[in-house]
């Protein structure tokens, strides 16, 4: 089985969707299940995690909606606000919904690079425990310090860092970003995706090559058992086509065994999100 582990879904609105500036005027559109069903259908996808891209109630309702109608989104991930007092409400209003798995937070727009340690949002990410809920870890390299603070403080949270966090690829840089990664890999609660990584890279002129120090740091510090695909459809868009993502992590993990590459292209998915 191979499960996309993030990917998106949006009816398009200039405001809400201000983040789409006009270097990815591509993607200012809709983009929903039907649209993604015949890619899956092209490139052999079984079914996907659809995470949040707007930061409110709704937006988790209309994933709701979306998953209840299509049998293909096995699991959403969804946004609920961790420093609401009503916290406990809301986590056991959303419990009752079978394919709300997690939540996740826009934390790489947050202008405070220690915005995970406030009190008040980690009061709000304790209750996660109670319901069984994942989080996905949305950052930038900078924010990285306050992720390894972070993720030591709930070792019984399941964790996953979204498109492994963002590393400067068309800068070059690496060795901050590394170091921090193989730190915060050490915490066995924490997963990674292979996702979102030609974004970083340069829109027009990136290659193959430039990708894979990212890869195998991540490969080597995460092990095969803690990495999941994800495609980032349809911001992917921007960059490249779904095949050619999909075909880089293929490419990349194509020297593993079979039962090691299942593992990474769906089956880590399943047993993280409990598909």
């Amino acid at each position: 089985m191979t499960i996309d582990s993030h990917q998106h879904f949006w009816k398009y609105e200039p405001v809400k969707h201000s983040w789409i500036d006009d270097d990815m005027a591509n993607i200012r559109k809709d983009f929903m299940p039907l649209d993604l069903k015949l890619i899956y259908n092209q490139n052999n996808i079984d079914g996907c995690v659809a995470i949040q891209s707007d930061q409110t109630l709704e937006e988790t309702n209309f994933l709701i909606d979306l998953a209840a109608k299509n049998d293909f989104i096995k699991g959403i991930v969804g946004w609920v606000d961790f420093r609401g007092n009503d916290i406990d409400t809301v986590l056991e209003h959303y419990s009752q919904f079978d394919k709300v798995k997690g939540f996740r937070h826009i934390v790489q727009g947050e202008a405070d690079p220690n915005f995970l340690l406030r009190p008040d949002f980690l009061k709000g990410i304790s209750k996660l425990e109670k319901n069984n809920f994942t989080y996905d870890i949305l950052v930038f390299p900078h924010q990285l310090g306050a992720v390894l603070e972070f993720v030591k403080q709930f070792p019984n949270i399941k964790f996953v860092i979204d498109h492994i966090a963002k590393p400067y690829i068309k800068d070059g840089f690496y060795e901050g970003w590394a170091v921090l990664m193989t730190e915060i890999a050490k915490q066995q609660n924490v997963y990674c995706k292979l996702s979102g990584m030609i974004t970083e890279a340069d829109y027009k002129t990136w290659t193959y090559e430039a990708l894979l120090p990212y890869m195998r740091l991540v490969l080597n510090v995460f092990g095969v058992e803690r990495i999941l695909f994800g495609s980032d459809w349809p911001v992917c868009l921007v960059a490249g086509n779904y095949e050619k993502v999909k075909k880089i992590t293929t490419d990349f993990i194509a020297k593993l065994s079979l039962e090691e590459q299942r593992a990474i292209m769906g089956l880590n998915a399943v047993e993280f999100y409990n598909l």
